[in-house]
């Protein structure tokens, strides 16, 4: 009898419940082992590049149509901005109906964490300076740093213009082919070593903290997964259905890369199996190598409503009371800053100290919860990727371009051999 190895899926699944086990039970030892996570982060962020930058031109030049670029771009900016702003009013929400804050002590505070969120309220971030911050300077600097945003400006215009060069752009259109099936080819090599990374970073998470750092906060750390839970059945799966998503099949689909997601609290982890996975569900290639990596940006629907729900955390631990406009104000706020908040490096606590600063709230708050902050980032790094997801597919719908056909054929399991390259489109091709 041949041994058959289960899906990556159960692979991710055996290596967290190790990893906390591990955790728990030495955490000497574990913390030695977040090298090994580490080292999955940085192979996957080595292609993350490479892959966008592809992706992106030759979506773009398929697409060879700047009027619909810049439709693709409005459809996208007014949906992300719609679903944030309703994540941050559920956070604002959840928090003032089951008050996770009233009676956590919070005294002792680490300093030295206080001293980086004050440090992070004074940085300034100024909307003008973050929309010029997207127009590359240099894009060879860009791509080193890993700058989304500004990548996808260059590509955006790079593509346009190549798909108004005719015949003579065939032989780069066919290198940026070439790239592309070799970055998701990569994909599929490292995501091999996906278990020992998650194995390395989950130990390490556990060993460092502890699972006793959850008991003070645990109603800050349980709100939040609650809520979290309303949003996707409530928000989210609401959207599918009336766009037509099968909602339960992408997530389905996803399974390995959402449990990936969580091990490790990165969205970048998943991003190339993701594109490569949402194109296989009927989504057209132009409007996935857009959505994605605008949505990795401006489209955090996990990390606006904790923004949401940890500032009037925030305020009830230290019985501040907030009216009405406070209320306003501070969703007015991190309307703004939880945009284009990914370049920054420290994003939650850019995000939350400008917010908590504007709004005269304790900015050293963020201690408090710079314990427990990891075990939520999990949680709301899988509602990103699957908020994104669900993005894609709705662009898809309005543009005009999702497949059925390919979404309700589409096998639940495994990549099948042969995925996941690209297939030429469009004016050049």
């Amino acid at each position: 009898m041949k041994f058959k190895m289960p899906g990556l899926a159960v692979q991710i699944l055996v290596a967290l419940a190790a990893g906390v086990l591990l955790g728990a039970l030495a955490p000497e030892r574990a913390v030695a082992l977040k090298p090994l996570g580490e080292a999955f982060i940085r192979l996957i962020k080595l292609i993350v590049v490479p892959l966008v930058l592809s992706t992106v031109i030759l979506g773009v030049a398929g697409v060879g149509d700047l009027k619909r670029v810049g439709k693709l771009g409005g459809l996208s900016i007014l949906y992300f901005e719609l679903v944030t702003t309703v994540a941050i009013a559920l956070g604002l929400g959840s928090a003032i109906l089951l008050k996770p804050g009233a009676g956590v002590a919070h005294g002792g505070s680490d300093g030295a964490v206080a001293q980086a969120a004050q440090q992070a309220a004074a940085a300034p971030h100024d909307s003008v300076q973050m929309l010029l911050h997207i127009i590359p300077t240099n894009i060879f600097e860009s791509l080193a740093q890993g700058e989304l945003l500004p990548i996808l400006c260059f590509s955006v215009l790079f593509g346009v213009a190549l798909a108004g060069t005719g015949p003579s752009g065939k032989p780069l259109l066919d290198v940026l082919h070439a790239v592309a099936d070799t970055m998701f080819r990569l994909t599929s090599m490292i995501m091999r070593l996906a278990p020992f990374g998650v194995l390395g970073l989950v130990s390490a998470t556990v060993g460092k903290h502890g699972l006793g750092v959850l008991v003070p906060l645990g109603k800050l750390v349980g709100t939040l997964y609650g809520t979290m839970a309303v949003f996707v059945v409530g928000v989210l799966a609401v959207i599918a259905l009336a766009f037509r998503i099968p909602f339960v099949k992408m997530i389905r689909m996803l399974t390995s890369e959402l449990l990936l997601a969580f091990s490790t609290a990165s969205s970048e982890a998943v991003l190339p199996r993701v594109m490569e996975k949402l194109e296989r569900f009927g989504c057209p290639r132009s409007v996935v190598s857009f959505v994605i990596p605008t949505g990795y940006t401006f489209n955090l629907d996990g990390s606006s409503l904790y923004q949401g729900l940890a500032v009037v955390f925030i305020a009830q631990m230290y019985d501040i009371p907030l009216s009405m406009g406070q209320l306003v104000s501070i969703m007015l706020v991190l309307m703004l800053t939880s945009k284009g908040i990914a370049a920054v490096p420290g994003a939650s606590f850019v995000v939350l100290s400008t917010t908590l600063a504007s709004t005269g709230l304790p900015v050293e708050g963020l201690a408090l919860i710079a314990g427990v902050d990891r075990f939520m980032d999990m949680g709301r790094t899988v509602v990103n990727v699957i908020g994104n997801s669900l993005a894609t597919c709705v662009i898809s719908r309005l543009d005009g371009g999702f497949d059925d056909r390919l979404a309700s054929s589409v096998l639940v399991g495994p990549m099948p051999r042969g995925t996941g390259t690209l297939q030429g489109t469009g004016p050049l091709a």
